[in-house]
């Protein structure tokens, strides 16, 4: 079983707790309840698209909005910087 944690029900990602590989089943705790299943490979401690996000869409996560999709995320898609424009460190 591999685990991802949500911390808002406002989130459109969620943090994983394990390295997952496509195909698995990705159970979700936290503010959002459920499972997923993973259509890209996923480091320990990456962030996984809850749902569809189309490019240009906020990527939201604790509540806040983290990034701007680059390109479209599908559910079950790793989300970091080859699809994500980060906001750390940039003004808001």
């Amino acid at each position: 079983m591999f685990i991802a944690i949500v911390t808002d029900v406002s989130d459109n990602v969620a943090t994983v707790l394990d390295n997952i590989k496509n195909g698995d089943i990705i159970i979700l705790h936290g503010a959002i309840k459920g499972e997923l299943k993973a259509i890209d490979d996923i480091p320990k401690g990456h962030k996984v698209a809850l749902f569809d996000i189309p490019k240009g869409e906020h990527v939201i996560k604790y509540g806040e909005i983290i990034g701007i999709a680059i390109k479209e995320i599908k559910k079950g898609q790793h989300v970091h910087i080859h699809n994500l424009d980060s906001l750390r460190g940039k003004p808001l």
